[in-house]
């Protein structure tokens, strides 16, 4: 019985989140962006989704309560903040649903129907901006209200109307938008990151339509004489928050998380040839020079480089038939093909280091052997050194048939 008597504004209004959080997640996601948009700004995707952060942010910034105050001081007129915050909720609407075109359809795709769906968007939403104006100016709205004007002039002709078109604005776009998003996380050959990024955008726009919920329902409650404002007061604007949130970090994931994954694979394969990059210093006598400015891509580019450089020489020290009775070998001992390559190749290769150091510099054969594979595997001869036990093992069950075949002669 005592838990009927909770009052659930009072518990919400414990749960806030500041428009702040949102606002600064979606800067983020715009300053993420902004590069690509300016570098590409005949890309109308870019364009699209440059103008639906920015209208974003827009909305969280003046619809922060403080904001609000001082739009209304500032201009002098009560309630003024009203339709212009409703006017950038309202093109934000629009942008959603010019992104959506645009991603649906393909950048390559100017059809006239294409040209069309744009056109009916822009007309109809600037034609709900204009009305949400005109609506403004018809309603007497004298009181100002910071917090709670969509459900205080719910009953007030004409606000009434303005209240109720920019939610059912809102919500139709973020209906429309988070079923083709939906759709399109179904479809095959996404790849991972813009899939996460896909669900995380049609979670934000499912929030945006339970926004949409509590605000009707608290707005229809004082039509009929009833006080839910609670519902849009201290439900709807943490609701808000999380759903900007989840659309930022929908945009920010595709992109942030390619980089970070290109970026973790360029570290890896360089921390994957440092075995065989300290080999070959032992070769040359020196090795990459450290710059501190250097790209990851660019230091494994040289460190590549420099082993690439060191095994071209010492290819002529390679026992081409040690090579292929190590292959064998490693794959009698049990490990899969590429594994028994690799191996046999550091077989080779640390048999090279020794014959070199006993006779510098010998003739070079007529035919010499072919490095080509070698150095194209050179990450997983690297790897294969790591394992010093199984070179050994390797190595002395290659040399078994040549030591027998001497003791015989």
């Amino acid at each position: 019985m005592t838990l009927l008597a909770v009052n659930p504004s009072g518990f919400l209004s414990e749960f806030y989140i500041s428009f702040w959080i949102p606002t600064a997640v979606l800067t983020a996601a715009l300053v993420i962006k902004l590069p690509s948009i300016i570098r590409l700004w005949r890309d109308p995707l870019l364009r699209a989704v440059g103008g639906l952060l920015l209208l974003a942010c827009a909305v969280f910034v003046f619809c922060t309560p403080s904001t609000i105050a001082a739009v209304n001081r500032l201009t002098g007129v009560p309630n003024i903040s009203a339709p212009w915050c409703y006017s950038l909720i309202t093109a934000f609407c629009g942008s959603c649903l010019l992104l959506i075109i645009t991603w649906r359809n393909g950048l390559s795709d100017r059809s006239a129907a294409t040209r069309r769906a744009m056109r009916w968007v822009i007309s109809v939403y600037s034609g709900v901006i204009l009305a949400l104006w005109v609506l403004f100016l018809l309603a007497d709205a004298p009181e100002e209200r910071l917090r709670d004007l969509d459900t205080h002039y719910a009953t007030t002709p004409f606000m009434r109307e303005e209240i109720l078109l920019y939610l059912v604005a809102h919500a139709v776009a973020c209906l429309i938008t988070s079923r083709l998003i939906w759709n399109w996380v179904r479809t095959e050959g996404l790849d991972a990151w813009l899939r996460w990024g896909l669900k995380l955008l049609g979670a934000g726009y499912v929030s945006n339509l339970v926004f949409d919920a509590v605000k009707l329902i608290a707005v229809v409650a004082r039509w009929f004489g009833q006080d839910l404002d609670w519902l849009s007061t201290n439900l709807a604007p943490p609701v808000a928050a999380l759903s900007a949130i989840l659309i930022a970090v929908g945009f920010i994931l595709p992109h942030a998380g390619q980089y970070l994954h290109d970026r973790w694979r360029v570290r890896l394969a360089h921390r994957r040839l440092r075995p065989l990059y300290r080999l070959m210093r032992t070769v040359s006598g020196e090795g990459v020079p450290f710059v501190l400015r250097s790209t990851p891509e660019l230091r494994l580019t040289r460190r590549e480089t420099f082993i690439r450089d060191v095994l071209l020489p010492l290819a002529r020290h390679i026992d081409t038939g040690l090579g292929r009775r190590s292959h064998e070998a490693a794959l009698a001992l049990g490990h899969p093909p590429e594994r028994a390559r690799a191996l046999a190749a550091a077989v080779s290769i640390l048999d090279a280091i020794e014959t070199r150091s006993r006779t510098p510099e010998p003739a070079e054969p007529a035919d010499g052997p072919d490095t080509t594979n070698l150095l194209q595997e050179i990450g997983a001869v690297s790897q294969a050194l790591r394992r010093p036990d199984d070179i050994e093992a390797v190595r002395a069950r290659a040399a078994a048939p040549a030591e027998s075949v001497a003791v015989h002669e």
